[in-house]
């Protein structure tokens, strides 16, 4: 999805879905969605009539036609005259309603566009949010392979010629898709959620040294590729001596996190060295963090059976260092 920063990009890209057209001239002046200047971040983006926490897209349904009918008339126009006033991007009239001309008066001096659909407002309302929220989304670009591993995305990182490549085409042999190579892109669509998709220019391609460029969809079918994933964990491949080997963590390995976009990613670190079967190892962490997102730990199980082992020896020593009890008879 191609971000949108305009509403002349947006109407280009979702009018027809939404059936939106304009009621008011367009302008020849592009109209942007995210404004700069102080207090813009304010702003939502899309929302139902509101003049106290204004909306860029101002939607009006039904129910605010007969608020705003039901107001004096000085009450009315004051109403009004604080919707434009906060300079939305564009008030969108639902359900084929047709604006007072107090709205077409104060749009022309406000230069605000009027837009109108047959849809309802609540779901012109959802169906903006859900696209805004993805095509307006904080993106970066990551280096590494992009895959799902038992339903979860999983981003292969690590230095060049580490062989991230070699085990994505592993793991698609293992029944497991690709998502992106070389190049994800990753987009924040909600404060802890971070979507991971490939650029069309490289989509359903994976480069492996020594075989070239391969196109997994062509090779594999349709069932080895996917478009689009939740980051759920980062795999760093790296090569360690025996010294570093040994510096790891015996009971929860190497679990770290990476920050991307501001969202901490759980990561772990995966030793590559000659004979480790990698591609078993990938599965086996993948399925190890589902648990651990389920709430079960191996690592801490093991403790509390240590702890519960030390508890019940300690009695067990405890009751058989104390005297008989008495039957209050003296020998």
């Amino acid at each position: 999805m191609h971000p949108i920063s305009s509403l002349q990009g947006l109407i280009e890209h979702i009018g027809p879905r939404l059936r939106l057209h304009w009621l008011t001239p367009p302008s020849a002046q592009s109209s942007p969605l995210v404004p700069g200047g102080e207090g813009s971040t304010e702003q939502r983006l899309v929302g139902s009539l509101n003049c106290i926490h204004p909306n860029r897209l101002q939607v009006i349904g039904h129910a605010e036609v007969a608020h705003l009918k039901d107001l004096s008339a000085t009450a009315f126009e004051e109403t009004v005259e604080c919707l434009f006033a906060a300079q939305p991007a564009a008030v969108i009239f639902a359900a084929d309603l047709q604006p007072h001309p107090i709205f077409v008066d104060y749009a022309k001096c406000t230069g605000t566009p009027l837009l109108g659909t047959s849809l309802t407002d609540a779901e012109v309302v959802d169906r903006l949010q859900y696209f805004l929220t993805h095509a307006l989304a904080e993106r970066t670009t990551a280096h590494g392979v992009f895959l799902e591993v038992l339903g979860i995305g999983v981003l292969l990182t690590g230095d060049a010629g580490v062989g991230k490549s070699e085990l994505a085409l592993e793991m698609i042999a293992r029944g497991h898709r690709l998502i992106a190579d070389d190049a994800p892109e990753f987009a924040r669509i909600a404060p802890e959620t971070l979507e991971g998709s490939c650029p069309p220019l490289l989509r359903d391609f994976l480069e492996v040294r020594g075989l070239g460029v391969l196109n997994v969809r062509a090779m594999f079918g349709e069932g080895a590729v996917r478009q689009r994933e939740t980051l759920s964990l980062v795999v760093n491949m790296r090569t360690f001596d025996n010294e570093a080997l040994a510096q790891i963590d015996r009971l929860r390995g190497s679990l770290s996190t990476r920050t991307i976009l501001g969202v901490a990613v759980p990561e772990i670190t995966l030793p590559v060295a000659p004979g480790r079967n990698l591609a078993v190892l990938l599965e086996t962490a993948v399925r190890n963090q589902i648990l651990r997102v389920r709430g079960y730990d191996a690592g801490v199980d093991l403790i509390d059976r240590q702890a519960r082992a030390v508890d019940e020896s300690a009695m067990d020593t405890s009751a058989r260092g104390q005297p008989a009890p008495s039957d209050g008879v003296r020998p």
